[in-house]
């Protein structure tokens, strides 16, 4: 099979107006970026969000094989649009950290995937470079105020922002800056994180208009004064400087499938440091605009999934009418521990070993109150006997199964899984979303909650540092916001090595860190780095330009 940039470039692209005059936006809405992708501005975010069918993409555990949820989620659009329903996809933007370290690309794969997929995965519309230069001038408004404070009361004894960028580079997790000489600044023990670890990135995504992104801006925890008071962002009196930088980026990014239908691509906060999903914005517009809605929440459902559930849905009044679980029986089989060079091989015994995992992500999205289709990703490899293994096992799971062969064959071979999505939306009234926990519960509650339902851990522990945080947190009123995990995504636990379905661990809370503009507490389960690092062969060793043209993204 071609590859996915030679499969990209085959394509005839609709200029970007055609996207939106099919799904009845003006054009007096579409701010061009190229004849491919624009910024739409003016969207009504009328009752016809109401009448939306949103579907949730999530998916199992991530391993080494993947799984496939961003195809899925492309594939599924196209699928619906197939059957002849209005299907719009909602998505994250690519971070250039994990582009040029692991992955290579993030766009979707074969011939479900987002276009221009070169633009996409690199600079897009500057969404990223909008959000990486709001959050380091304020790191430099905050800088240069505690520069001209330094000897008066006035100074901050504590800072708790720091400076972003969206590469993965290890060795700037942590420095000083200010030094060589007073006019420098004032030396300060500091770091960086990856620009979708920011907080900007996180409110960027949660805000639901304009205002709603300044009121956040102003309530960002800023660090602490002399005599221990908390100083935000309105202190420092600059939010109006912030917001003007990411005004335009603020507008939901429009452009298409492979088969001509309409994306929305805008916003990318990681799933294991942040909440993982796209803008509450492009939701709301894929929504507005569309019969179906289909969106992914990043990693796995224990991850992504839940805090789509508890975090973006509660702040956006959104709930959808059902969830799609991707999995592949690669996947399966390598929580199965089945050795990585066998997963391609016919192995029913480690199937049943691994179909534990997906068992529990099943269980979790169901307690929410979701009805779940499992969406199998089906390869050349698999046998009847696997496949029918899993169908008759979703069943007695009370979960729905269809097979997807979106990879390859676009919308047609996701057409099975459009057509169980329709047929679950018109046939099973939707529930409203039961909530891990309520908003009125202690943090440590909370969590415990997540621990225990969603994870099937059995106890909470939290080291000195979370320790002295939730004291803190508590007396700003931050207790009484949802709460966001940060823990490895490659376990049900805070260690990766547990692949599986662990069950009656305990999880250890090294942190809590008080988001506050962004409205959620983060609890750091592990270690977890904000800026990650590069793999040994990076993706960057083969990208490159020839003749004119990029290769080698995927």
């Amino acid at each position: 099979m071609k590859s996915d940039i030679e499969i990209a470039r085959e394509v005839n692209l609709e200029p970007i107006q055609n996207i939106a005059t099919k799904i009845n936006i003006s054009a007096d809405q579409v701010e061009h970026y190229g004849k491919y992708k624009a910024k739409i501005s003016g969207i009504p975010y009328d009752e016809k969000i109401n009448d939306c069918n949103l579907i949730l993409v999530t998916a199992t555990t991530p391993n080494k094989s993947g799984s496939g949820k961003t195809t899925t989620s492309v594939a599924l659009a196209q699928g619906l649009n197939k059957i002849g329903k209005r299907a719009i996809v909602a998505l994250r933007e690519p971070s250039l950290g994990p582009v040029f370290g692991m992955k290579g690309g993030a766009a979707g794969g074969g011939y479900s995937q987002v276009l221009p997929m070169e633009d996409i995965n690199l600079h897009f519309t500057g969404d990223f470079h909008a959000i990486t230069s709001a959050n380091n001038t304020l790191a430099a408004l905050i800088d240069n105020y505690q520069y001209f404070n330094r000897t008066s009361t006035r100074g901050l004894k504590q800072i708790l922002w720091r400076r972003v960028l969206d590469v993965n580079d290890r060795s700037l997790r942590f420095m000083v800056s200010g030094l060589h000489g007073s006019s420098n600044g004032v030396p300060t023990e500091t770091g960086f994180d990856i620009t979708p670890a920011s907080e900007i990135m996180a409110i960027f995504c949660l805000a639901n208009s304009l205002d709603d992104l300044r009121a956040r801006i102003e309530n960002i925890l800023i660090g602490y004064t002399y005599d221990n008071a908390p100083f935000f962002v309105k202190d420092l009196g600059v939010a109006g400087a912030i917001v003007t930088l990411l005004k335009d980026a603020f507008q939901p990014n429009l452009v298409q499938t492979i088969e001509g239908g309409a994306a929305f691509i805008h916003g990318g906060p990681f799933a294991n440091i942040a909440h993982g999903c796209n803008s509450i914005m492009a939701t709301k517009a894929a929504m507005q605009y569309g019969e179906y809605a289909v969106t992914e929440a990043g990693f796995g459902s224990d991850l992504g999934g839940e805090k789509f559930l508890n975090i973006k849905c509660r702040a956006a009044g959104i709930a959808p009418k059902a969830s799609v679980l991707v999995t592949t029986t690669q996947s399966i089989k390598l929580h199965g521990k089945v050795d990585e060079k066998l997963i391609k091989q016919p192995n029913l015994e480690g199937l049943k070993a691994g179909i534990k995992n997906v068992e529990r992500h099943i269980e979790s999205l169901q307690q929410f109150g979701q009805t779940v289709i499992l969406a199998l990703n089906k390869f050349g490899f698999d046998t009847e006997e696997e496949i029918n293994f899993i169908e008759n096992w979703c069943k007695e799971k009370g979960a729905h199964f269809a097979i997807n062969e979106g990879f390859a064959r676009g919308g047609d071979g996701a057409a099975d899984l459009a057509r169980k999505v329709v047929e679950i939306v018109e046939n099973h009234p939707s529930k409203p979303i039961i909530h891990t926990y309520e908003m009125e519960d202690l943090m440590e509650d909370k969590i415990k909650k997540i621990v225990t339902k969603v994870y099937k851990g059995s106890s909470v522990t939290y080291g000195k540092n979370a320790k002295t945080a939730m004291k803190k947190i508590k007396e700003l009123g931050g207790d009484k916001l949802p709460v966001c995990i940060a823990k490895t995504q490659f376990s049900f636990t805070d260690n990766a090595a547990l692949v599986g379905a662990a069950e009656g661990f305990n999880i250890h809370i090294e942190n809590l860190v008080l988001n506050h503009g962004a409205g959620f507490v983060v609890a750091v389960a592990g270690e977890i780095m904000r800026m990650p690092g590069l793999p040994k062969e990076p993706a960057a060793n083969i990208i490159d330009v020839v003749n004119g043209e990029i290769v080698n993204l995927s």
